[in-house]
């Protein structure tokens, strides 16, 4: 059977989203949580802090340093855990229940170039 579509939106809500290639530079655990990380990304013309809660979902979390994938940055601030997150990465998998994976580029492309 078939996952049910969530319901249509415009392309101008779409157009709104800015989906966005960066490349994660460091990968931090974030104290008193669980299962969140701070990755610290650049997208070329500046750096931004994203926290992902993927800590039980990998053996080594430092192997996607260096790794470019899309992440969504005009999401307001958001604080978890005493920090505050830029952004969120765009992962594929976590609401089907499976082990999520980055969304990845094909092949090197320049941090900040959007999607879409």
């Amino acid at each position: 059977m078939p996952l049910e579509v969530k319901p249509l939106i415009t392309p101008d809500v779409l157009a709104k989203i800015d989906i966005r290639v960066g490349t994660i530079v460091r990968v931090e655990d974030v104290a008193g949580s669980n299962k969140l990380l701070k990755l610290t990304v650049t997208f070329g013309d500046h750096q931004r802090t994203i926290l992902a809660g993927m800590k039980k979902e990998r053996v080594n979390p430092q192997e996607i340093v260096g790794r470019q994938a899309l992440f969504v940055v005009n999401l307001e601030q958001r604080k978890m855990a005493g920090e505050v997150s830029e952004g969120m990465l765009f992962d594929i998998g976590y609401e089907d229940g499976i082990t999520p994976v980055l969304a990845v580029p094909e092949s090197h492309v320049p941090d900040g170039a959007r999607a879409g």
